[in-house]
């Protein structure tokens, strides 16, 4: 069931959007070789807490932390510990979730550890500029399929593949609702798009083969090739007459970065 959301549910969760957006960009300021994800986690969780809010992921089907943190080949819910340490290259995806006042706030930025070659460059530059292309089609009236699309086709186009069976998501009073949000999909097809749903768009996107497994932990996904992975994600609303509105950001995260920011 797809649950559309009031002007008074979208005041909360703008809040939690928020908290996750700084979260993000507190943990952005200790991105650096040398630091271990567990850290990291740490880090964000006495944020979140600090905002009179709980992290979403946190004992969440049994995940053991509050950030999903994804090095290089993870594609995605990578578990922080004290033996993981940041290396000069590395790229790291940090996807963080709040819960405030009953509603969840979902975001994910890939990070550069210090310098990476121009080719993992490129992907994470373009992995980021796929989620605005989804964006930009989340339209009332528009349909899930264009979302996908959107995604899928600019980032083909550049010679990269998306993860098929990760998929985004609605946000609301649960971390995941429906409908789900794929990464690809055909233009006017799936569940239309209306005025009050709250959505996850996050793609992807792969350096090699689109094929991922999952490690013996029952959390971590990786490529099938070992090949970089990039992940970018928004919480947005479809608003009535009007584009979507963002209800995340990455603001905080450029105030940090400066001219290092993608």
């Amino acid at each position: 069931m797809i649950y559309l959301k009031t002007d008074d549910d979208l005041v909360y969760l703008r809040e939690s959007g928020q908290i996750v957006a700084k979260a993000l960009g507190t943990v952005a300021e200790y991105i650096k070789p040398g630091i271990t994800t567990k850290y990291l986690d740490q880090i964000a969780e006495e944020f979140i807490r600090s905002c009179g809010a709980v992290p979403s992921f946190l004992n969440y089907s049994g995940f053991p932390a509050s950030l999903c943190i994804s090095l290089n080949d993870v594609v995605v819910h990578g578990i922080p510990t004290k033996e993981q340490v940041l290396k000069e290259g590395d790229i790291v995806s940090v996807d963080c979730g709040a819960l405030k006042n009953g509603f969840h706030g979902d975001s994910a930025y890939t990070f550069r550890v210090g310098d990476v070659n121009k080719e993992t460059e490129a992907l994470l530059r373009t992995t980021k500029e796929s989620l605005y292309q989804g964006i930009a089609q989340s339209l009332e009236g528009k349909r899930v399929g264009d979302i996908g699309y959107a995604v899928q086709e600019y980032c083909q186009r550049r010679g990269y593949t998306v993860v098929r069976e990760m998929v985004g998501h609605g946000v609301g009073r649960n971390l995941h609702e429906d409908p789900e949000i794929p990464n690809v999909g055909k233009r006017g097809s799936g569940p239309q798009l209306k005025a009050g749903m709250v959505i996850a768009i996050e793609p992807m996107i792969n350096m090699g083969t689109r094929n991922i497994v999952m490690e013996r932990d029952g959390w971590t996904v990786r490529t099938a090739d070992h090949k970089p992975s990039a992940h970018f994600e928004h919480t947005i609303a479809i608003r009535k007459n009007g584009g979507a509105e963002i209800l995340t950001s990455f603001d905080y995260i450029q105030q940090v970065l400066g001219d290092r920011f993608i």
